[in-house]
């Protein structure tokens, strides 16, 4: 594994993405919100699961970077840096299995989060 310069990177982050097979590209996931949640809530098609993900993202700090990766790599499922990825497009709505409720819930809705410009055409439409 190469080192990568950053002044607040200390030895035991350094140690720690050693750890975790990280090369030093992949540094920026020591700081992820997500690090220790659960990841199978990323992964999930249930709405609740989804909207609490992208809470997740909403306070994480590195967002923009995972989402950048996720787009580097082609990522065909689940949420990164705040976006739901359904194959390989960005979801910005979504609703539960099965026949609509004449009155919404009000779990129904996802955060919304801005899509960055240059991400745009990976928008789905009428998804």
């Amino acid at each position: 594994m190469t080192t990568i310069e950053r002044p607040d990177l200390t030895a035991a982050d350094l140690s720690a993405a050693t750890d975790l097979g990280l090369t030093a590209i992949d540094v920026w996931m020591i700081d992820a919100g997500c690090r220790d949640l659960d990841t199978a809530l990323f992964f999930s098609d249930e709405l609740d699961d989804i909207a609490e993900a992208k809470r997740a993202c909403l306070a994480c700090p590195v967002r923009t970077r995972c989402l950048d990766a996720a787009v580097e790599r082609g990522e065909q499922y689940g949420v990164w840096g705040g976006h739901l990825f359904v194959a390989g497009r960005i979801v910005l709505s979504k609703r539960r299995r099965g026949r609509p409720p004449k009155n919404p819930r009000p779990g129904d809705t996802l955060p919304e989060v801005e899509v960055p410009e240059v991400y745009r055409p990976l928008v789905a439409a009428g998804v």
